[in-house]
């Protein structure tokens, strides 16, 4: 179907979508950054909480609404195809502007909720379906993690000086005003994208995961994208390699999660075969480029980035 004039309201609201979804996370992470340094938090723990918790919130609003009003495909589909962004174009083109080094908490405390993560959406997917249960199961890991980061929050309030206390940020009204701003904004964006996403692709015949594994995906991602950059670009490796990391927990434990509690999620079976597969390979990558050098080099950044290039050919039909 070729590209006229009766395609241009999708393509707008898309391009809409996209935008909105980037500013209004802009604002969030400004004001739920802020808002943490000022309550005593570091860097890599604001990376891999309030930040990675920030910029899943597109991820959040996409599959919610996605699965209420269009299909579960959406939201599986934006989640599996999120996540594998997340290891390859993410961390990658991340490495790529600056080797990341990874810091010992979060490879030996936070990188295992992303294994146990993926691991848990595909055991509890392999019998075709996702039910109430099974996102209690992933509701309870959540849990867990949120408990070991709190712990982890406490034992080190105490190592943190009086000079660094003076350095932090005042956490107020503004701030509460930004994140205010940013849901409210990743709301419409998130409305504007589903309904522009699946119409466009939809008039060309693709199916709903296929929209859910690529446009939603990569549209969903752009908050993480740009916080691991300019991240990566001041120097804060930590915080880069954080984001990632807890973004792709919060994705799966408290976004399928939620949206199994709401709605059954059918796992078709080429889920299974293919998206489940890559999801648990580009998990494991990840994990080996971080556990080998305890470094992302660049090297390492130009392979993830060629392996969500090949992910993204081998979905095309």
């Amino acid at each position: 179907m070729p590209l006229g004039t009766p395609l241009l309201p999708e393509l707008l609201l898309l391009a809409a979508g996209v935008v909105l979804l980037y500013g209004g996370a802009e604002l969030l992470v400004k004001g739920a950054a802020d808002l943490a340094l000022g309550y005593g938090l570091r860097a890599s723990t604001v990376g891999v909480t309030v930040v990675a918790f920030a910029t899943t919130a597109p991820e959040l609003f996409v599959s919610i609404l996605g699965a209420v009003t269009v299909s579960t495909d959406i939201g599986l589909g934006a989640i599996v195809g999120s996540n594998v962004a997340n290891i390859g174009l993410v961390l990658g083109v991340s490495a790529l502007i600056r080797p990341l080094d990874v810091s010992e908490t979060v490879f030996e405390r936070q990188v295992p909720f992303m294994v146990l993560a993926a691991v848990l959406l595909v055991a509890l997917g392999w019998d075709g379906r996702l039910g109430a249960v099974d996102g209690v199961v992933l509701l309870a890991a959540l849990a867990a993690f949120t408990y070991v980061v709190i712990r982890r929050v406490q034992q080190t309030q105490s190592e943190i000086s009086e000079v660094e206390r003076e350095g932090m940020p005042d956490a107020g009204a503004a701030e509460a005003a930004y994140v205010l701003a940013g849901l409210v904004t990743l709301l419409v964006g998130s409305r504007w994208l589903i309904t522009g996403g699946e119409s466009l692709l939809a008039a060309f015949g693709f199916s709903d995961l296929f929209i859910g594994l690529t446009v939603l995906a990569l549209g969903t991602s752009l908050p993480e994208l740009a916080a691991s950059v300019v991240a990566a670009v001041r120097g804060e490796a930590s915080f880069s390699v954080g984001n990632v990391v807890g973004s792709n927990i919060y994705n799966v434990l408290a976004v399928i999660g939620l949206l199994a509690l709401v709605t059954p999620v059918g796992v078709a079976p080429g889920v299974r075969a293919f998206e489940f597969p890559m999801l648990l390979a580009f998990t494991a990558l990840a994990v080996g480029v971080m556990w080998w050098r305890k470094r992302v080099t660049r090297l390492d950044g130009a392979v993830l980035v060629a392996a969500y290039v090949g992910f993204v050919y081998l979905l095309l039909p």
